[in-house]
């Protein structure tokens, strides 16, 4: 066989194997073994096989047109433009298994024991953090599944996916050794914090106020509120966890700053993250603006004493007194800041939770620990925010805060999971309204009999 007609023959058969391993590709919810606590949540499972679908028919009927074309009038075509055509035909097929991958090894820990479920149990607990009093935006499904290493991170909602197209869910990773107690409240809320903020614009509205700052401020002040301006997202998400778990969001983030003395004293200008020392003592400064509590300087007066100033060179120095005398102007510009997308509302007050103080927060241990339903009917936001804060009263160890977590997680999961089962129930010859049945009336309820 001469080189013109094998040319199309090789090509034709490559793309016709393209779309045999293309039919390999099954929807995760005939692939995917889990209990059903720990599968996702129906928007998000709705939403990523809808998205991975579309994908799919497209991809076929890409590949379904060059097959058309190369044995049309493709066949008299040269060589190297029927490559090239295939090779970009090969390079959408990969783009459509690096986005399949990306949310299958998410999904694939839903099957692992115990870690499922709690993962399941996370997802709740993430929305739950998303929420805002009013509607001042729309929540998209959050998914959440662990990572190695030290730090947290998320794929927002509607951002860029690899190879094109918009994430139809938020995509949070936890790491592995933040699992479990108040550290898993601190990282989880965290990243919940940047969703927020992109929803709101929040990074976009208070950079020009933080420059305003900068250009008033006296010459030797301007570095602070330069850096203030660039750390900007790592501090919104910071706020978003400090209004809404409290303390536990300051101890988690000890947590995870508590690194070498050269690293926590490290201010690196290209590093969207405060330096650890700075950034442990906004914590502090905003719970006491938004809590006012003894508690927040004590909190900043122990995390200064375990990394002293003492043998710093004078230019840090100079930055960290220039960063102490500047930070109760810069939280204060943060939690008066009105951006557009909450029509004029301080963001201070929009965000900050009535409960969430120390005093209010210790009531609510001191309930959990008399019903174990009172527990169960709260928020779990404000479940990790109670438990927090009794860690931070020395109420409780670690060990139990781990376990009571645990136990939460597991009934959080299984909760939603019933009442997604028992939405969709119907009465007979009423359509469009929810059955009124004992079981579909009071799902909190019914959860709440169930041992877990």
């Amino acid at each position: 066989m001469g080189v013109a007609p094998l040319a199309p023959w090789l090509l034709e058969q490559e793309a016709r194997a393209l779309l045999t391993r293309l039919d390999r590709v099954k929807p995760f919810v005939l692939q995917e073994t889990m209990v059903p606590a720990a599968a996702l949540s129906p928007a998000a499972q709705l939403g990523i096989e809808r998205y991975l679908m579309t994908g799919r028919r497209q991809l076929r009927g890409h590949v379904a047109e060059f097959i058309r074309w190369i044995r049309g009038v493709g066949r008299r075509a040269d060589p190297a433009e029927m490559q090239r055509r295939f090779t970009f035909l090969r390079l959408r097929f990969n783009t459509a298994l690096a986005q399949f991958d990306l949310f299958s090894e998410v999904v694939t820990q839903r099957s692992e024991h115990e870690v499922g479920v709690w993962l399941s149990g996370l997802d709740v607990a993430a929305q739950d953090a998303l929420t805002l009093p009013g509607t001042f935006f729309p929540s998209p499904p959050i998914i959440c599944h662990l990572s190695r290493g030290l730090g947290g991170a998320i794929r927002r909602a509607h951002t860029r996916l690899p190879g094109g197209g918009s994430s139809p869910v938020a995509v949070i990773r936890i790491p592995r050794e933040r699992m479990i107690g108040y550290g898993i409240a601190s990282s989880l809320v965290h990243e919940v914090g940047h969703q927020a903020a992109a929803l709101l614009g929040l990074v976009e509205s208070l950079r020009p106020a933080l420059q305003r700052q900068q250009q008033a401020a006296p010459p030797q002040m301007r570095p602070a509120w330069h850096l203030y301006e660039r750390w900007v997202s790592e501090i919104v998400a910071d706020f978003w966890a400090v209004a809404k778990v409290g303390v536990s969001s300051t101890f988690g983030l000890i947590g995870i700053v508590s690194l070498p003395r050269a690293f926590v004293f490290r201010v690196n200008m290209d590093d969207p993250h405060p330096a650890p020392w700075v950034r442990v003592l906004i914590s502090t400064s905003i719970g006491n603006a938004l809590y006012p509590d003894p508690m927040w300087s004590q909190i900043a007066q122990v995390w200064a004493s375990l990394y002293p100033t003492t043998g710093l060179d004078p230019t840090r120095m100079g930055l960290i007194r220039s960063f102490q005398a500047t930070m109760p102007a810069f939280v204060r510009t943060l939690l008066e800041h009105r951006p557009p997308s909450l029509r004029g509302r301080p963001l201070g007050q929009t965000v900050r939770v009535p409960d969430r103080t120390p005093r209010r927060l210790a009531a609510y241990y001191r309930s959990f620990t008399e019903s174990r339903d009172a527990m169960r009917r709260a928020s779990p936001s404000l479940v990790f925010a109670a438990l927090g804060q009794a860690r931070a009263n020395g109420l409780i160890s670690p060990e139990k805060e781990a376990s009571i977590l645990g136990e939460q997680i597991t009934y959080w999961a299984m909760k939603s999971t019933l009442e997604g089962l028992m939405t969709p129930i119907q009465q007979p010859g009423s359509p469009g309204r929810r059955a009124t049945t004992a079981l579909s009336s009071r799902p909190a309820n019914v959860a709440t009999r169930l041992s877990v």
